[in-house]
């Protein structure tokens, strides 16, 4: 049921767009932009089934709950640069969007070190048991 109302949203946000455009097309950023956030709080509805999960997952293996929280600051990063990154290149700004994409990857890598740092305490630790 979900998709959807995911692509009903799509839809209704791109005919409204192509509407405008012909009347008001100083309107259609905004419209697309509306529709973007629609698309985004719709599709967290199915997060959070997720998040029980990976919770649960978690609890049952002993993972460090850090590490997990930086795997999701990661991702959460990489979706909001993605997210605001189309928006800036609909309206007409690419080259400031590949900058802000750029940035996202490296706000991601710098990230994950501690995650490397443990990766690589653990491969220390099987080679001194080998």
């Amino acid at each position: 049921m979900g998709i959807f109302q995911l692509c009903t949203v799509a839809l209704v946000t791109a005919v409204c767009a192509f509407i405008l455009k012909s009347h008001k097309s100083d309107l259609v950023p905004l419209c697309i932009t509306a529709g973007g956030i629609l698309i985004a709080l719709t599709a967290f509805d199915y997060l959070s089934e997720s998040l029980d999960f990976i919770r649960k997952f978690t609890e049952q293996t002993n993972i460090d709950k850090s590490v997990i929280r930086i795997i999701f600051k990661a991702i959460g990063v990489g979706y909001i640069i993605e997210l605001t990154a189309s928006s800036v290149k609909d309206l007409g700004f690419e080259s400031i969007a590949e900058k802000l994409i750029l940035c996202g990857k490296l706000i991601i890598f710098v990230m994950s070190v501690p995650i490397l740092q443990s990766l690589f305490g653990v491969i220390v630790k099987l080679i001194k048991l080998v």
